[in-house]
């Protein structure tokens, strides 16, 4: 198993807030400057986890820069950068990439996002439907690889076409390629395009279903994909003192907050979204939806909307689960992001793969 941890960009605090939207979100207590997102990152690494997750969006500041500057206060921790596919050419996100890797000293992945709001893609200048946009994305990503091998070479898609293309050389260390998306046009490209696939958390019924339907489809290709679960961790000595932090992040989202995230969620074409919604239905009742995995966080922040929530044996016993069911990597967070980076560093993932049955809570 791998673990990394994510890197708010858009600025961090004790409640919960949106990852890359201003509005509606909560009051953040600390800025994302440089100099607090290298403590987060620094904590991160002394504990133990192996990369950041940025997010792209219209209201968090580009990750390749800030990313680029995080790398300059850490030592060994890479740096998982979330670019919007089709928002640049991959000729020049494979020169991006190059340079990254010289100055980082080879730590770059690469988050390949396709979108899933359509009033931030048109704001963006992008006004392609749902599956067009994974059409591009498959595109993007094949014009990328190829463009890392070295030139000249020639491409001629549906979306973009190049002509004695290619680096001058080729990229000793391509970063690894993670995606995610839930519809089938999404899982095809990740079949295809892939190296670890990315989930939201979900019940483990529905990540195992998943898990096992994007590894058939890349066994067809020839191919071997890994699979990876984002989810925010709320773990504490007791399981009491965990639930009760739930409450106290539940008292932190107004109704006006949650009933403007749902509104905005609603008018989203992503598929991923609207699971994460249908496990709460934008109500703040019944959001325990398996043992130890609460949706209160969906309720108002877009994208992974579920959190691990118990003790530090529970919480460690349930990645232990999702392990067995074929997830090789876990992106996780909390808030505020630098304490819980050492929190779980130091109580939780010493304990994974203990193999020391917890009761179910």
């Amino acid at each position: 198993m791998s673990f990394h941890w994510f890197l708010p960009t858009s600025g961090d605090g004790r409640q919960v807030g949106a990852a890359t939207v201003t509005a509606g979100a909560a009051r953040h207590d600390r800025a994302a400057t440089v100099d607090y997102l290298a403590e987060v990152a620094r904590a991160a690494e002394a504990a133990g986890f192996a990369a950041l997750l940025t997010p792209v969006g219209s209201g968090c500041p580009d990750p390749w820069i800030v990313c680029a500057a995080v790398a300059q206060r850490t030592d060994r921790i890479g740096m998982l950068v979330a670019v919007r596919a089709g928002f640049a050419l991959p000729t020049l996100i494979a020169q991006q990439a190059e340079a990254f890797q010289a100055v980082s000293g080879g730590r770059l992945a690469l988050n390949v996002v396709t979108g899933g709001d359509p009033a931030e893609q048109r704001a963006y200048g992008d006004f392609l439907d749902h599956d067009a946009r994974y059409a591009r994305t498959r595109e993007f990503l094949q014009v990328l690889r190829r463009a890392w091998r070295g030139g000249p070479f020639d491409f001629a898609g549906e979306h973009y076409r190049v002509t004695g293309g290619g680096l001058a050389a080729p990229l000793a260390a391509p970063p690894p390629l993670y995606f995610g998306g839930a519809s089938p046009a999404a899982e095809a490209v990740a079949a295809e395009q892939a190296d670890t696939y990315l989930m939201w958390g979900e019940p483990p019924a529905a990540v195992a279903a998943r898990v096992a339907r994007v590894r058939a489809l890349a066994a067809r290709r020839g191919r071997t994909l890994r699979t990876g679960i984002r989810l925010h961790v709320i773990a504490r000595p007791t399981a009491a003192e965990a639930w009760a932090e739930t409450d106290r992040l539940l008292a932190g989202m107004s109704p006006e907050r949650i009933a403007a995230a749902q509104a905005r969620f609603a008018r989203m074409d992503s598929v991923g979204q609207a699971r994460m919604a249908a496990l709460h239905g934008g109500s703040a009742d019944g959001l325990t939806v398996a043992p130890n995995l609460w949706a209160g966080v969906g309720l108002v922040r877009e994208g992974a909307g579920t959190a691990l929530v118990g003790s530090y044996a529970e919480v460690a016993a349930r990645i232990d689960e999702y392990a067995a069911l074929g997830v090789d990597e876990f992106v996780l967070s909390g808030w505020p992001h630098r304490e819980e980076a050492e929190r779980v560093g130091a109580e939780v993932l010493p304990r994974v793969g203990a193999a020391v049955p917890v009761p179910v809570a």
